[in-house]
């Protein structure tokens, strides 16, 4: 089912979570909280509109940690009815898209239901204080239908955010495949 991100709520404080990578290793928010902020992306493996911008977010990315933006990415599917999804296939995703930031499993789902998620991707740009400035698309692109003037939303807004704290106001919701629940 294709699903929009509902709108940024600006100054939301971001709750502090801790979860594992598919190796086990623990990862908190607060920790990779950047200098000018953190982005946080709800991704999983097996939805179309996170594979066709695969390549574009971690190029966006890599362009926010120059930013001082660190950045990590919650799988939060119940991987054990979508096994596309599962831990092993959450590394060969990674691997094959050349993750340059962690990529984290939401076993228990909690994480997405506090942050109130509601699809892949959903992106949640956060200021240097844990504060939600962007709740958007990554950018203007239609799946699987990549344009010639692509537009790095998130990275604009992240750019003024990284500048001043706060988000742009005007923002265009993400949209795509509903988080699978328990």
């Amino acid at each position: 089912m294709l699903l929009t991100a509902p709108l940024c709520k600006f100054g939301w404080k971001a709750p502090d979570f801790i979860l594992k990578d598919p190796d086990g290793i623990s990862f908190q928010m607060s920790d990779h909280l950047g200098e000018k902020g953190l982005l946080i992306a709800f991704i999983c493996n097996h939805c179309p509109h996170v594979q066709s911008i695969a390549n574009s977010l971690v190029a966006d990315i890599q362009i926010l940690s120059h930013l001082g933006i660190k950045a990590l990415a919650v799988m939060p599917n119940d991987y054990h009815t979508i096994s596309e999804d599962s831990p092993f296939n959450m590394k060969n995703f990674a691997t094959k898209y050349g993750f340059n930031f962690p990529y984290l499993i939401d076993e228990t789902q909690e994480v997405a239901r506090t942050y109130s998620a509601v699809c892949t991707p959903d992106f949640f740009g956060l200021n240097a204080s844990g504060k939600l400035q962007y709740r958007g698309r990554l950018d203007n692109t239609v799946m699987n239908n990549r344009i010639e003037h692509r537009i790095p939303e998130l990275v604009n807004a992240m750019r003024i955010v990284s500048a001043t704290g706060c988000g742009p106001r005007d923002q265009i919701p993400s949209m795509g495949c509903s988080i699978k629940w328990r």
